[in-house]
Parts: C-alpha cells; sequence; structure tokens
C-alpha cells in the first residue's frame, strides 16, 4: 500500500481521514469567528455575557471529552470499533450548528443568549462525540512515525482548507442577505451541509468491527481502575497526563497556543469593522492568513523529515511570535498593512496545526509500550484541551471588550465605539498573541521525544 496513501496508508485511508477535518476545522472556525460579534451586535448580548455563553459550553464540552475518550476505548475493546459516537455526533451536529444561528427576529438579548446557548451546547457535544474518536485513530491506522507525519500533513491541508471555506465564506454568504438574522441563517445552512460531508466521510475508514482489514493496532491491555464509571474516566485522563511527561509538555504548548489563535480567530471580525472600517473585511483577513498555510502546509513535512518534528514546531512558533510582533503598530496605525505580518502568521500557522498532531499519536505510541492501548482517553484529555485553549481565547477577547468599554447593539441600531474599545481590539489582535506565543516556547522546550526513541520497538 505504500506509494500511494504514504507508507502502510491506502490513498483512500489517507483522503477519508483528512476529510474529517473539513468538519472539525469548520466547526472549530466558524463559531471562534462570528459567534461572539453574532451575539453583541446583532442579538445585543452584552460581551460578558457573551463571553459566558462561549466558555460554559466549552466548559461542558472539555467535561465530557474524557467521558468520551474511555466510552471510546471501551467501545474497541469490546466491539472492535470506535465508529459508533462518531456517527452521533456526524448526525447532530449540522442541525445543533444551524439551530444556533436561527435566533427569530425580536427576540430579547437575554432569551436570545439562552437560544444560543442551549443550541451551542448540543452542537458541542456532538463535535466531541466526532473529534474524540476522530483524533485517536492515527495512532491505530498505523504504528510508523513517518506515515503519521504524512496521514496528519494531509489533515491539515484538509483542515487548512476547511478553515479558508468556512472562515472566508461563511462572513460571505452572510453578507449576501441584507436581513441579518438571513444572513446568518444562510450561512448556518451552508456550513452544516459541509460540516456532515466531512464527518461522515471520516466515519467510513472506522472499521465495522476488529475483524475487518483495517490496520487498528491496540498494544497491550489498558489500565482498569474499579469504581464510579463516569469518574473512572477522568481519572484515567488524570493518569495519562501523570504518566506521560512529553504529553503534558506538548498538551501544554498546544494549548497555550489554541488560546493564542482562538484570541485572534474571535478578534478578526472587530478588527475588520472597527479598525479597519469594513465588516466585509474579515473576508480579506482570513485569506491572507489560510492562503499561505495551505500552500506551506506540505514543506513542514520535509522540514520535519529533515530537522524532526519538535525542532520544526519550535521553528512555526517562532516564526508566528515574529507575526505577533510585526503587528504591534495596529495599536497606533490601523491599516490593511496589517496582511504582511498575518501572510507570515498563515505560513507559520500550518506547521502549529500539522506537527503537534502528528507529534500526539508519537506520544501515544511510546507509552502503550507500558500502559496499553489508551489511545481513546489520550484523544479525551487531547481536544478538551484542544476546547479549553479556543474558549479562552473568546473569553479573553470578551474580557477585554468590557474592560475597555465596547459597547454592544442590535442589528438594527449603529454605534460608535470609544477609543480604550478600539485599542483593546488591537491588542486582542498583537500584543497579548504575542506574549502568549513566548509562554508556548517555554512549554514546548520541555517535550524531549525523538524519532529514535518513537521507532524503537
Amino acid at each position: 500500500m505504500t506509494g500511494h496513501g504514504g507508507p502502510g496508508l491506502s490513498r483512500k485511508t489517507t483522503v477519508r481521514y483528512a476529510l474529517g477535518s473539513l468538519g472539525t476545522g469548520g466547526f472549530a472556525t466558524l463559531p471562534g469567528l462570528v459567534l461572539i460579534y453574532y451575539l453583541t451586535d446583532t442579538l445585543g448580548v452584552s460581551a460578558l455575557a457573551a463571553g459566558a455563553v462561549i466558555t460554559l459550553a466549552k466548559v461542558w464540552d472539555v467535561l465530557i471529552d474524557p467521558i468520551i475518550g474511555g466510552l471510546s476505548d471501551r467501545a474497541l475493546q469490546s466491539k472492535g470499533t470506535r465508529r459508533g459516537p462518531m456517527i452521533l455526533g456526524t448526525i447532530g451536529l449540522p442541525f445543533a450548528f444551524i439551530a444556533t444561528f436561527s435566533v427569530p427576529p425580536g427576540l430579547p438579548p437575554a432569551a436570545a443568549m439562552v437560544w444560543v446557548f442551549i443550541s451551542f451546547l448540543l452542537a458541542a457535544t456532538c463535535f466531541s462525540l466526532f473529534q474524540v474518536p476522530y483524533i485517536a485513530l492515527p495512532a491505530e491506522l498505523t504504528p510508523r512515525y513517518s506515515a503519521r507525519t504524512h496521514l496528519l500533513t494531509w489533515r491539515v491541508v484538509v483542515l487548512t482548507a476547511a478553515i479558508l471555506i468556512f472562515g472566508g465564506g461563511g462572513p460571505e454568504i452572510r453578507g449576501l442577505v441584507d436581513n441579518p438574522y438571513l444572513g446568518y441563517f444562510a450561512m448556518a445552512v451552508a456550513a452544516g451541509v459541509l460540516l456532515f460531508i466531512g464527518t461522515w466521510a471520516a466515519t467510513t475508514i472506522v472499521p465495522v468491527s476488529r475483524h475487518e482489514d483495517t490496520p487498528a493496532q491496540p498494544v497491550g491491555e489498558p489500565t482498569r481502575t474499579p469504581g464510579i464509571p463516569v469518574l473512572e474516566h477522568y481519572r484515567s485522563g488524570w493518569r495519562t497526563l501523570k504518566d506521560s511527561q512529553h504529553f503534558r509538555a506538548l498538551l501544554a504548548t498546544f494549548v497555550i497556543q489554541g488560546l493564542t489563535t482562538g484570541l485572534m480567530l474571535a478578534a478578526a471580525q472587530f478588527v475588520a469593522r472597527w479598525l479597519l472600517g469594513d465588516e466585509g473585511a474579515v473576508t480579506l483577513l482570513f485569506v491572507s492568513l489560510i492562503a499561505p498555510a495551505l500552500l506551506v502546509a506540505p514543506a513542514w513535512k520535509s522540514v520535519a523529515g529533515r530537522l524532526g518534528k519538535e525542532r520544526a514546531f519550535v521553528i512555526a512558533s517562532a516564526l508566528f511570535l515574529a507575526a505577533n510582533l510585526a503587528s504591534i503598530p495596529l495599536i497606533w496605525a490601523p491599516g490593511y498593512w496589517i496582511i504582511a505580518p498575518i501572510v507570515l502568521a498563515g505560513a507559520a500557522y500550518a506547521g502549529m496545526q500539522t506537527l503537534p498532531m502528528a507529534m500526539l499519536p508519537d506520544v501515544i505510541s511510546v507509552d502503550a509500550r507500558t500502559h496499553g492501548d489508551r489511545a481513546g482517553v489520550f484523544g479525551g484529555v487531547w481536544t478538551a484541551g484542544e476546547t479549553t485553549g479556543m474558549a479562552l481565547g473568546s473569553t479573553v477577547l470578551t474580557i477585554v471588550l468590557a474592560v475597555t468599554g465596547y459597547i454592544e447593539s442590535t442589528a438594527e441600531v449603529t454605534v460608535a465605539q470609544p477609543a480604550a474599545a478600539l485599542l483593546g481590539i488591537a491588542l486582542a489582535f498583537s500584543l497579548i498573541p504575542a506574549l502568549l506565543m513566548v509562554a508556548s516556547l517555554v512549554t514546548l522546550a520541555r517535550y524531549r521525544l525523538r524519532k529514535d526513541e518513537v521507532d524503537r520497538e
């Protein structure tokens, strides 16, 4: 099978696994980009309340991820497949996503906030049902270091394309309709269709049972701890962090960088509207970020092959930090010059996605030699961390907006923002992300897993 989908992987497996990121990238991107703005500037919800909606839904997501991870591992042991939860998530996600952006016009802000909260909570639950098993699959699909890099590289190519499609196309669809409420609904329907296509494609490579000819490769027997089942899942998640220093370092780095990109993602719509003076400019910002990432993503595979994944990850992170530092003049001189550092950030972002996700299966396989197959637990903790980072990014933005006096409004009302609020938006897109990236480089320095240890039998 080599020569088609990479070492030990068929082309069908590589393509369909990568298509799953059409779902994961889309769900992570579009709400992160427009949901806070939808709440504050269309539904009239205050910045702090909007942040609470996102944060509480994500807290729920974090709480259930380890449970889903544990259930995923148990399903694999008993039935030989993780497919059941993935299918449930695939079916439910599009409907809950559409409901999130379907608030009836004229609904009071408090009621609108509750509507969005419940719908987004359901969407986050469905997303976790798909995402947690999906994250665990690479360690089972192939045992080889280089093959995982290949598999995850193409996943990130699709992920990057998904971010471009959803982040650039979503606001454009919204802008085609004069009525903001209908515009958001049309955007959500189009996105829901793509979410279903991507997640469903990924479920088709998961074996119906262990007896099928798909290379599921559990190693050893998982550690079992008697006690209350739900608490067992959290204990299992805690044990992965306690047992694997490599995992702690990698996860901490990914969470901090998720916070960084989540903050910039949430701030982009506000930068477009209030600093560049054009709500539609968010599309240009996204294309400037994602188009370079889409082009450069395969190059990070070559860099990783020459220098190692961990060193390539350091380089990508340092480039992203350089882009953040170059964006700081946005504070006193906003303008379209910001496109240049965004292009640099886009090239770095591809590596910041490709490399840690290719490093995670290595961590899982090394851990399996001594602790058995815990891929689902690792996937649950990883997804919880990723969700936490993105949620905290949105939360940090809403705190900055509230502190600097940002004025919320409904779709029918036009307001002018105070100078302090404009300063807050600029800081959230430049200086604050730079400080966070410095912190992520500190945690990344603690990751010491190398290729020779991964490939050792």
